[in-house]
């Protein structure tokens, strides 16, 4: 599949003779992307995946790692040599269209192997970590951070916080909170589940999770490499006292601005509260609209975002202030898996059916019509 570019060139022509300006097209020029040498997987069972930009992507699937660099439409295996199962629950991070670390191994195990490459996965280099679930974010080649996923039971979450300074090849712990080590902190609580961590530099990050306790929005924040924590003060929507609210963390689209989702739960529903931060993440406000069973959150840039509820694309373009609402045209529903929007006008959906089916969605319209990729 080729992308075809179409660059219109207007040339202004001052003659000697005063004859009027003259507009002359240049000819489509057929640019192809540059060539993958690794083998097309037809189909790819994926079950996460993340899109760089308009044409480049990764993506996880039961037995390793694939990557597009036409948009989607075709899928390349570059997965690591010796890895033979991935699936859901692999924890990945893949920052551009070059770098990528994948984590594979035994959930039981404490020895689990650490793959990471340079160059698009056309080759990998491994190294042993003592984690396997959680999650992972880098900020850079070699500025990364890990909240390791220890255990969970009871309303309570067991977790470590490690960094690494090298791409991952080594990790240095900063936090634990299980009860059962030594030297557990309690600053991040082992009460909570934790669902994700964000980091803003190596100083600086958040972890969002939810309590089940009325009126509480879990969101603790580090400003010194995860060694200590505190509770961020987040403002309940007034009404909602008594639901309970659970976030994800923020989601950096500026170096000092944030969206923050969080869901708000009670007696008659679930919904959707977006707050901002202009202030690097030091305070939160309220946007004016809940938005009814809000899911899943993307923003694209300071102003442009999208919320899937369920059966509509809810979309802002002035950050978050109004909302208008796309139909997709297609009834994703219940078999909504992820979205991952690129810009206000291309964006993909993965879904998951109940006997398995996964499928990738593309539209090229900002959510109206979507279209099969991947096949």
């Amino acid at each position: 599949m080729r992308r075809i570019i179409t660059l219109v060139v207007l040339a202004l022509i001052l003659s000697a003779c005063s004859k009027p300006a003259t507009s002359t097209p240049t000819p489509a020029v057929t640019v192809a992307p540059p060539t993958l040498s690794a083998p097309v997987v037809s189909a790819p069972a994926f079950t996460a995946f993340h899109m760089i930009d308009t044409t480049n992507g990764w993506a996880i699937t039961d037995t390793g790692v694939v990557r597009t660099n036409d948009g989607g439409l075709t899928w390349h295996d570059v997965t690591p040599s010796g890895v033979t199962k991935l699936g859901f629950g692999t924890t990945f991070y893949f920052l551009d269209s070059n770098h990528g670390w994948v984590v594979s191994g035994d959930p039981s195990s404490s020895s689990n192997t650490l793959y990471r490459t340079q160059d698009g996965g056309a080759t990998w280099n491994s190294s042993t970590v003592n984690f396997f679930m959680g999650h992972m974010a880098f900020l850079n080649a070699s500025n990364g951070w890990m909240m390791a996923d220890l255990g969970a039971g009871a309303g309570s979450d067991a977790v470590a916080i490690l960094l690494t300074t090298d791409g991952g090849g080594t990790w240095k712990q900063t936090y634990i909170n299980d009860p059962t080590q030594p030297n557990a902190g309690t600053t991040l609580p082992f009460g909570g589940l934790k669902d994700g961590i964000t980091p803003m530099d190596m100083k600086n990050a958040w972890v969002g999770g939810i309590t089940y306790n009325n009126g509480v929005i879990y969101l603790y924040q580090t400003q010194d490499g995860g060694q200590t924590w505190k509770q961020q003060s987040v403002p309940v929507p007034a009404g909602y006292e008594q639901a309970q609210f659970e976030t994800i963390g923020p989601q950096f689209v500026t170096a000092t601005g944030a969206y923050l989702s969080v869901h708000v739960t009670n007696q008659y529903g679930t919904l959707m509260a977006v707050y901002y931060s202009h202030d690097g993440g030091s305070n939160w406000a309220l946007t004016p609209k809940l938005i009814p069973n809000g899911g899943s959150m993307d923003f694209v840039s300071a102003t442009d975002g999208f919320v899937w509820n369920g059966s509509q694309f809810y979309v802002t373009h002035d950050g978050a202030q109004t909302w208008m609402t796309v139909s997709p045209g297609i009834a994703f529903g219940d078999n909504f898996a992820g979205m991952d929007f690129v810009n206000t006008q291309i964006g993909f959906v993965l879904t998951n059916n109940t006997v398995g089916t996964r499928i990738l969605y593309k539209t090229m319209d900002g959510g109206a019509t979507w279209t099969v990729v991947g096949k």
